[in-house]
């Protein structure tokens, strides 16, 4: 074997500036992935290959915080109380369907809960 192969000692510069801003920006910055982090480091004048970003980007760790999920009611729900008698809750619905020629119209419909008589229907295009 070569003795210059033997004793070769790899001469890569140190990136803990590169790291430590990179994790600062992360931090501030929690939507942005790896590129995006690429072009602000780049502003700083920090500017290195995206391939070796991206190396450092998953040396340390970061990745993408995903958004949260939908936000849920707060608080006990109590059930609904069914009406005592006529007219003390109506309810509202939209039907739609399409005419023959393919015109679609939509139908309000208003239904008293106790009775479960039709108050009103409101048909009209959309």
């Amino acid at each position: 074997m070569d003795p210059k192969t033997w004793r070769y000692a790899s001469r890569r510069p140190d990136d803990a500036a590169v790291r430590g801003r990179l994790r600062e920006l992360a931090a501030e910055r929690r939507r942005f992935g790896y590129r995006r982090l690429h072009i602000l480091l780049d502003r700083e004048g920090l500017a290195m290959n995206h391939k070796k970003l991206f190396r450092l980007y998953r040396e340390e760790g970061l990745s993408v915080r995903k958004r949260g999920g939908r936000k849920r009611a707060l608080g006990t729900r109590s059930p609904m109380m069914l009406p005592d008698g006529p007219n003390q809750r109506w309810s509202l619905d939209f039907v739609s369907d399409a005419l023959n020629n393919g015109r679609r119209f939509r139908v309000l419909t208003v239904v008293d809960d106790y009775t479960r008589e039709c108050l009103a229907l409101v048909a009209d295009t959309s």
